[in-house]
This record gives C-alpha cells, structure tokens and sequence, in this order.
C-alpha cells in the first residue's frame, strides 16, 4: 500500500489577505520559524508519503524559495519526492478560461498529473490546517471500512463568525456521511467540523476528476460529495488531538498567541514522538541579549538582537529590538527592525518592517495593528 500527496497552496488566501497580497498561504510565517505548508508537509512526510504535489495558484515565488528541493522534508528524490505544480489554464477548468478557484478546479487544471499517479491512495490537504497527525491512521480506516472517501473530521463547538468559514458533516452511527453543510450563515453550536484532510484511492480521484470535467462541475462539497451521499460510502474520520484552522487575521493572532500561553499546545504541536515538524534550514547565530534586555513568556528565534523588553510575544528570525524599546502581545515577522524607545501591543509586523525611534502602536487582541511587508513608521 502506497500514498501519494496533493496540497492545496491557496484555496484560502482569502481568508487572511494582509498575509496573502505577497505569497500564498501555505507560505505565511507561524509559530517563531515555520511556515504553514510545514504542517502538511510533515503530516505526509511523517506517515510515508514521500510523491507529493503542491498546486500553486500566484504569488508562489516565496513558497518556491521556502521548499527548495525539498530536502529539508526528505523529499530531494529520484523517484517521488516533491513536485510544484504551476498554475495552467485548460481548455475545460471553468468557463471564464481564469485559474482555477476551488479544489476541483485545481484538479481539473492538472489532470495530467492525476492521471500519472501510481500510488494506491491518494491525500489531498489544504494548509489553514494547523495540527501534527498520523495520516496512517486515516488511510487505514479508510481501507478497513472499503470507503469511497476518508474526510478528516473534529467535533468543535462553533460561534457564527466561525461557522461561516468552515464545512460540516453529519454522519450516523457507523461514521457514514448522511449530510454537508458548507460556510453557513445562521449556525451555531456543536458540530463535525472537516480538516480540509480527503483520502481516496488514486482511481477514485481520477474518476471524479474525469467526471468534473465531463460534466463541467466546479466544487468538490457541492458537485461530488453533495450529489453523491447515500450513493457512494463517505465517511468521516474523527481526529481528537489539537487543530487550529486559521479563517480570519484575528484567529492567526489568536492561535500563535496560543503557543505562548498554552504548553500543552506547543509539546502536541513540536514534541509529538516520532512526528517532528519539518522546516527550511537556515544557519543564524543564537539570539543576542544585551545587557538590560528583560524577555517573559516568549518565543525568540535565532538572529534576533534583544536591547530593550518583550513579553507574549513571538519573534521571527533577524528581528532587532532597540534599546528602552517594549514589546507586548505582537507578533513580529522576520527581519523587523524597531528603534529606540519604541512601544509596541497587539501589533503584528510582516517581513522586514523598521519602526523609528519613539513610536507607539497599539491594537487589540481581536483586531492587531497590521504593518505589511517593507514599511517604514
């Protein structure tokens, strides 16, 4: 039994557009060093999958230069190993001849690809999943059950803003899909809540991408999963370790704080026995403290220069913090500079920020000041 890989690398961009204006989801920064791809990736690469394809869309030159060859993940191979999938534009994708917007779309664009996979199984994955899970587990329940569809599920309370951007199942007793609800506007409660996590075998997939493109359907929810419940066996899977899904800026603040005020979160996430979370290897020197530099219940990254106070907050790689300079509750991203005296809250910095001497930012945990990439204050 073999399984080969899809990841999704921007079906969600727009959920978070300040991140997303200059890369691709998969590429934001998360948790200090990585990137959001890491989790998918090393979810695959931690259950054997070592033939992944990663469908890009646009602003795909930092997820390019973030991957390399893959040999971060393992994945620099002869045989198999990691594939960027460009964005084509064929003859059948949709009708406005545009690149694709949802997940069957992207299949459509690359059924060659599809139609080239020899694995037995196939894992398709989006990356505003954040989670450390054995995808082993899923495949074999697939496999025992003899499951037409496998979909990763969690059992989560939900407010309506969160509802509004998720996709749940209903299922019975035996874990069979009896319905989808996809982006509700008026629900609210418990609910099986999808990882965006699909397992099917290989000619399953290329069934349903052949009969897209005969058909001219465009949603994997509506078109494939909706027309056929109480036809084929859909199931659910249900995944009971820690997942975040980041649906809007403020969840993505939210979630990264998490890191810092939650341990349990960080060993699931970083110390899960024999399920490492990959990354780019880059060799920084060690954080430098300078005499006077006070850090409480951070995450400091390596090249960063500390002069002045941070606490709850998370820095990227490269970042410098000038002397009598206090950062509360921020986020900064890599390379961000601050000057002297400067006083930062709630603030989330994109790469390569520089904020002048004497400045004072100061947001809300539901709604961060948002710096974008390049600016000077």
């Amino acid at each position: 039994m073999s399984a080969a890989g899809i990841i999704f690398s921007n079906i969600h961009d727009a959920n978070i557009a300040d991140l997303t204006r200059m890369r691709t989801l998969a590429s934001v920064p998360f948790g200090c060093r990585y990137r959001l791809i890491d989790f998918t990736l090393s979810n695959m690469v931690n259950s054997g999958i070592t033939n992944v394809n990663v469908i890009t869309h646009y602003n795909y030159h930092s997820l390019m230069d973030h991957l390399g060859s893959g040999k971060d993940w393992d994945l620099a191979r002869t045989r198999g190993g990691i594939k960027l999938l460009p964005p084509f534009v064929s003859a059948f994708a949709n009708n406005r001849n545009a690149l694709y917007e949802t997940r069957l779309e992207a299949l459509k664009s690359i059924n060659d690809a599809v139609t080239h996979i020899q694995d037995d199984y196939v894992v398709m994955s989006d990356c505003d999943v954040i989670c450390n899970i054995d995808l082993n587990d899923i495949i074999n329940d697939h496999i025992e059950h003899g499951a037409d569809m496998t979909i990763a599920v969690k059992h989560v309370n939900l407010t309506p803003e969160q509802a509004r951007n998720t996709t749940m199942f209903t299922s019975n007793e035996n874990g069979e899909i009896t319905d989808i609800m996809s982006y509700p506007t008026d629900f609210s409660g418990e609910a099986d809540v999808s990882l965006n996590i699909l397992v099917m075998s290989s000619s399953y997939l290329k069934t349903i991408v052949l009969d897209a493109i005969a058909h001219n359907y465009v949603s994997m929810n509506r078109d494939v999963i909706g027309r056929n419940i109480g036809h084929a066996n859909f199931r659910v899977y249900r995944y009971d370790g820690y997942f975040a899904v980041i649906s809007s800026m403020a969840e993505y603040f939210a979630h990264s704080m998490e890191l810092i005020r939650d341990a349990g979160v960080r060993r699931e996430l970083f110390e899960t026995k024999n399920r490492p979370i990959y990354t780019k290897v880059r060799n920084s020197a060690p954080a430098k403290y300078a005499d006077g530099a006070k850090v409480k219940n951070s995450l400091i990254a390596d090249g960063c220069v500390i002069e002045g106070q941070v606490e709850n907050s998370i820095l990227f790689r490269g970042v410098k913090i000038g002397k009598k300079t206090v950062v509360k509750n921020s986020i900064l991203f890599q390379d961000t500079f601050t000057g002297d005296s400067v006083s930062l809250n709630c603030v989330l910095t994109d790469k390569d920020v520089v904020i002048r001497d004497g400045v004072t930012l100061s947001g809300a945990t539901s709604m961060p000041i948002y710096v974008a990439k390049g600016k000077m204050i």
